[in-house]
């Protein structure tokens, strides 16, 4: 069965299949940490996260709904990723978290 919920999707660490389009990545070289994705990503995927001085989507998580994208994102950093690979270890310390913003 396919993880249906945020809480699901992040026990089994896997993207629901039913997203058709592919998760989105954000270019840091472009970045102005304006945390504006953060707050427009809604909770029911809450993908978005500061990492230290980086901003990170946990691919598992956002379904590419794209209403992080401009003119959200008022440099155009954020992009679709269709070669994706698993999100790295460190980035599950942030969801549900005592400072996952979408709790």
């Amino acid at each position: 069965m396919a993880a249906e919920t945020r809480e699901e999707r992040i026990a089994s660490r896997t993207r629901s299949p039913k997203w058709q389009s592919p998760p989105l990545r954000i270019d840091m070289g472009i970045c102005i940490n304006c945390d504006t994705c953060l707050r427009h990503c809604p909770p029911q995927f809450g993908a978005i996260f500061n990492h230290g001085l980086d901003v990170i989507i946990l691919a598992e998580l956002c379904s590419g709904c794209g209403k992080c994208l401009p003119p959200v994102c008022p440099v155009d950093c954020i992009h679709p990723d269709p070669d994706w690979t698993p999100s790295e270890e460190s980035w599950w310390e942030h969801p549900l978290g005592p400072d996952d913003p979408y709790r």
